[in-house]
C-alpha cells in the first residue's frame, strides 16, 4: 500500500509539472512560473459535466485540478451527494489515473459518520466551508439561498458575525478537514461591508485555529476572497493556502485572483497546501472526533 500511495503522489506531481508547461497556461502560467508556484485548483466540481470534459479545460488552462464531490447524508441537496463507502469507492475509481487530486466537499456536521475511516483515508484531501449553517430550529440552512433571514437570526448583524466566526472555528477544530473553502464569504444581509464585519479580532480567531489544526485556507478566485488584509493575518499566523475557484464547467481553473494575492503576499511553494501522507491526513488525525469506524 505504501508503494502504491507513493506511486500515485509521484504521478500527480509529474502531471502537475506537465500541465504547468507554458504551451497551455498563457500569461497565468508565466506569472506562476516567475513565482515558482504550482498551479492547482483544489475546488472543482463536476456538476453538469464529465471528468473527460473537465480534463480538457485543465489541459487548456495549464492547471491541475482537485475534484471535490459533495459528501454527507442525502438531506444535502446537490446533483450528486456521496453518502456511503460504496458510493465513495465508485467515485474514487472513476477519477483513478486521470491526473487529478481526489477530494470531497464535506456537508454538514454529520458528514463523516457516513463513511469508514479506511474509506476516507483513500481521499487526497477533504474541503469544507461554513456556508451551510445552523438555522433557528437547529436544522441546516444554505446561507446563499433566498429568504435566509426567515431561517437564520441575522437582525443583529454583529451578534450573527460572532456566532458565524465561532462556527468557522468549530469546523476547523472538530471536523476532519484539510482545506477551509470560501473563507470570509458572507450571506446577503451582511455582504455589503466585509471590512465592518470581518474585524481583525474575528480574522485572528479563524486563522489561529487554522494554523493550530493544520487546515489550509482557500484563496478563492471564484468569490475573490478573502481580502488581502485577511490573508496577511493568515500568513503571519503560519497558515497554508490553497487556490480554488468553486468552479463548474467550464469555469474551473481561472486562478487570476489567487495568483494576484499570492504575488502580493510573496507566497512560495512552502506556503501552499499539498496533500499530507496517509498517517497525517485530517481524517486519520481526527477520526475519533468524526466518529467514523475503522472497519
Amino acid at each position: 500500500m505504501a508503494k502504491l500511495t507513493l506511486a500515485r503522489r509521484e504521478f500527480l506531481a509529474a502531471t502537475g509539472a506537465a500541465l504547468a508547461a507554458p504551451a497551455f497556461g498563457g500569461e497565468r502560467t508565466k506569472v506562476s512560473e516567475r513565482m515558482d508556484l504550482p498551479l492547482v485548483d483544489w475546488h472543482v466540481h463536476l456538476d453538469n459535466s464529465t471528468i473527460d470534459k473537465v480534463l480538457e479545460v485543465s489541459r487548456e488552462r495549464g492547471v491541475t485540478f482537485g475534484i471535490v464531490e459533495h459528501a454527507g447524508t442525502k438531506e444535502n441537496k446537490y446533483p450528486v451527494v456521496l453518502s456511503n463507502d460504496e458510493e465513495l469507492g465508485r467515485y474514487l475509481a472513476m477519477l483513478e489515473g486521470k491526473g487529478v487530486y481526489r477530494g470531497v466537499q464535506a456537508e454538514w456536521l454529520d458528514w463523516a459518520t457516513c463513511f469508514s475511516a479506511k474509506a476516507l483515508a483513500r481521499l487526497d484531501y477533504v474541503l469544507m466551508d461554513a456556508m451551510t449553517y445552523p438555522g433557528k430550529d437547529g436544522q441546516r440552512v444554505k446561507l446563499w439561498e433566498k429568504g435566509v433571514e426567515e431561517r437564520v437570526e441575522v437582525s443583529d448583524k454583529q451578534a450573527f458575525m460572532d456566532r458565524f466566526v465561532a462556527f468557522h472555528v468549530e469546523l476547523i477544530e472538530k471536523q476532519p478537514i484539510d482545506i477551509l473553502g470560501n473563507v470570509s464569504w458572507l450571506p446577503g444581509p451582511l455582504a455589503g461591508d466585509f471590512e465592518a464585519f470581518w474585524t481583525e479580532g474575528r480574522i485572528r480567531r479563524v486563522v489561529e485555529a487554522a494554523a493550530k489544526e493544520k487546515v489550509a485556507i482557500e484563496i478563492s478566485s471564484g468569490f475573490r476572497l478573502p481580502t488581502l488584509r485577511f490573508l496577511k493575518l493568515a500568513k503571519a499566523a503560519g497558515v497554508k493556502f490553497a487556490f480554488g475557484t468553486n468552479g463548474r464547467y467550464p469555469n474551473m481553473g481561472k486562478l487570476d485572483y489567487s495568483l494576484q494575492m499570492a504575488r502580493e503576499l510573496g507566497l512560495t511553494k512552502g506556503d501552499l497546501f499539498t496533500p499530507p501522507p496517509d498517517g497525517q491526513k485530517a481524517v486519520r488525525r481526527k477520526r475519533r472526533v468524526a466518529r467514523t469506524s475503522d472497519r
